[in-house]
C-alpha cells in the first residue's frame, strides 16, 4: 500500500501539467523498487477554496503526501521521499522559479495494526 496524494490549488491547472505530474510521480514510485505494483496509487485532488500566504491571487501550491505500510527503514523512506521531491521539482521547475509557488512533500508510515486491505490485483500482477 503506497498511496501518493497530490493536493494542489485550483490555479495550478492553468500553469502546470497535473496529469503529467501524476504520471512521473507514479514512474518514480515504481522505479524505487520499494513497492509492489499492485499497491501503487497516485492521485491528485484540486483544492478550489484556498487561502495561501499573503492571499496574492497568483499564489499556488502543491502538497504531496506518500502514505506507506509499516516496516520500511528510515533510509528507504527518505530515499523514496528524496526521489519523489526531485521528480516533482523537475516537473514544476517553471513554477519554482516564480515568487508565488510552494511545493511540499511528506512521507507517512501507516500503523500495521490499524490498516485493512483487500486487493484482488496482487494475484493477477504476481502471475498467479
Amino acid at each position: 500500500m503506497p498511496h501518493l496524494r497530490i493536493e494542489y490549488s485550483a490555479n495550478l491547472e492553468a500553469r502546470a501539467d497535473v496529469p503529467g505530474l501524476v504520471a512521473v510521480l507514479y514512474d518514480t514510485m515504481k522505479a524505487s523498487g520499494l513497492f509492489e505494483l499492485g499497491g501503487i496509487r497516485v492521485r491528485a485532488y484540486r483544492a478550489d477554496h484556498v487561502a495561501v500566504a499573503d492571499l496574492h491571487p497568483e499564489n499556488a501550491f502543491a502538497h504531496i503526501t506518500l502514505r506507506m505500510g509499516f516496516g520500511r527503514s528510515v533510509e528507504d523512506r527518505k530515499r523514496v521521499g528524496d526521489a519523489l521531491m526531485a521528480t516533482a521539482r523537475l516537473a514544476l521547475t517553471p513554477l519554482l522559479e516564480t515568487p508565488h509557488f510552494a511545493l511540499s512533500l511528506e512521507v507517512e508510515e501507516i500503523d500495521a495494526v490499524l490498516t485493512w486491505k483487500d486487493n484482488a490485483m496482487h494475484g493477477r500482477l504476481r502471475g498467479k
